[in-house]
């Protein structure tokens, strides 16, 4: 829900969704074109710094959207420091370490860049993009019914587990376990009951094709377009500069 909170409170959210596509392919080629991990590394942080100044986003919420991918690369490199011999011994192996680094800035980078487009765009803004350059419209359906009945399931649990607490569910470990245990059941029977429901609605509406919204008008969007490519040429050049 932080994303979603970002992607409709920043300044950024009328600009075209294709300007900051481009900007952020961009800046997925700057993570590849990096000379060095240091560069990288810069261009990573050079990406959530236009995220935070630029488009608004609180530097705060930019890092708890961050810290879990980041700490997932932390534990994927970790993972690539142990070396089997041929033996099938296990042992450290300090000689990867810099495609390790190599790895690590430029998977950031990355991370940066993406971060750059979906703190600043809502889905429906996204999916609109997609469907204009022609994705599959099955998984595009997929996609709004995902996201939408993320926030449906989000307020059941958050309903079961009040009343849960209203009477004293969680008051011991015995009792906190049991309620754990239930409201995982419950929810599992929402989902099936509520997606059947859905099935029946579309059904009953002939529901046969793409789901299709309107979506905003966004005023400037050669402007925006140029400027985010050119921004993006810059990025890319100094990445292939920085050593």
């Amino acid at each position: 829900m932080l994303i979603e909170q970002a992607a409709y409170a920043n300044r950024w959210r009328r600009v075209n969704p294709q300007a900051k596509a481009c900007f952020a392919l961009a800046g997925l080629l700057a993570a590849f074109a990096a000379a060095s991990p240091e560069a990288a590394l810069r261009v990573a942080f050079l990406s959530g710094l236009i995220t935070c100044l630029g488009a608004g986003v609180p530097g705060r919420l930019y890092l708890r959207v961050a810290t879990p991918a980041a700490g997932f690369l932390a534990l994927s490199c970790l993972n690539l420091l142990i070396a089997v011999d041929s033996d099938f011994a296990w042992r450290w192996a300090p000689e990867a370490m810099p495609q390790i680094a190599a790895l690590a800035g430029r998977s950031l980078a990355a991370l940066a860049a993406l971060l750059g487009l979906v703190l600043t765009t809502p889905l429906a803004d996204l999916i609109a993009l997609l469907r204009r350059l022609r994705c599959p419209a099955v998984l595009l359906d997929l996609m709004v019914l995902c996201y939408r009945m993320l926030f449906v399931f989000s307020q059941a649990v958050r309903d079961t587990h009040t009343a849960q607490q209203a009477r004293l569910g969680y008051a011991t470990t015995r009792h906190r376990l049991r309620s754990l245990g239930y409201l995982a059941a419950n929810l599992a029977v929402q989902v099936w009951q509520r997606s059947h429901a859905l099935h029946l609605a579309a059904l009953a509406r002939n529901g046969d094709g793409a789901l299709r919204f309107l979506g905003p008008h966004f005023a400037h969007t050669g402007r925006d377009t140029a400027l985010a490519m050119l921004a993006g040429f810059l990025l890319i050049l100094l990445a292939r500069l920085w050593v």
